[in-house]
């Protein structure tokens, strides 16, 4: 098969570019740690159990969850450490780890730097909140690598996943067809399906996607890897993407 329609490649950002599911698992028990060594005297795993929940409630976008942890904790506890501290050690940490730790998948940048090369242009699709998302665009090193007119964030456009408009209007500011895309995500309720229903030629990035998948959705290439996808490309496609 051979489609010279095929213009740009559109990637999900968390999970799909890098592992956020394993960054924040470790941030999240670094800050505990930190919070229990300012002070906290709750052991570890009642605190890590107690922070799990907060995110379920609140979600991961909240800005408090820490506040919200040290209210849970018994009140002895409380009475027997300075808040204010505690939580700050546990902001602190977190941050830190997210200095350290934050890096695409070993071939993110080897891919982009080739499938630009070859002429495609390559933008994002993430939900989240804008100055989260970017940040950690910057924090991966892509910025050079994406095209900036490209890049949609659900909170900046006011359309969230898994709503087919948001991949449309990508699409239509890129002055693109869907059919001329390929989506490339790691979940396939909030990125393979919408993208297919109009048309977008779909990925499935698997490497770090979560249990839980709806299995009846399916996309038009699976790939662990970009190099994988790279070879998709190649053969599939007709587009000269670069070795690497």
């Amino acid at each position: 098969m051979s489609d010279p329609t095929l213009k740009a490649l559109l990637f999900d950002l968390d999970d799909t570019l890098f592992s956020t599911t394993e960054f924040a698992r470790q941030a999240r028990i670094n800050a505990v740690r930190a919070m229990i060594e300012t002070g906290l005297r709750v052991p570890e795993e009642t605190v890590r159990r107690e922070l799990d929940e907060v995110l379920r409630e609140f979600g991961s976008n909240y800005d408090r969850h820490y506040d919200k942890l040290l209210m849970r904790m018994p009140r002895e506890a409380r009475e027997q450490c300075k808040p204010s501290l505690v939580v700050a050690a546990g902001v602190v940490a977190y941050h830190d780890t997210k200095f350290r730790e934050l890096k695409p998948f070993n071939d993110v940048r080897l891919f982009l730097r080739s499938a630009r090369e070859a002429g495609l242009r390559l933008g994002i699709i993430t939900h989240g909140l804008t100055t989260k998302q970017c940040e950690k665009l910057v924090r991966l090193g892509l910025t050079d690598l994406v095209d900036h007119d490209a890049i949609f964030i659900s909170d900046e456009v006011g359309i969230s996943k898994p709503n087919p408009k948001l991949f449309a209007l990508a699409a239509r500011r890129l002055d693109l067809e869907p059919a001329d895309c390929m989506m490339v995500g790691d979940n396939l309720t909030n990125d393979v399906a919408p993208a297919r229903t109009l048309g977008m030629k779909t990925a499935w990035a698997f490497r770090a996607a979560k249990e839980g998948q709806d299995m009846a959705i399916r996309p038009d290439h699976k790939v662990e890897t970009f190099r994988e996808l790279a070879e998709i490309l190649r053969a599939g496609y007709g587009i000269a993407v670069p070795e690497f």
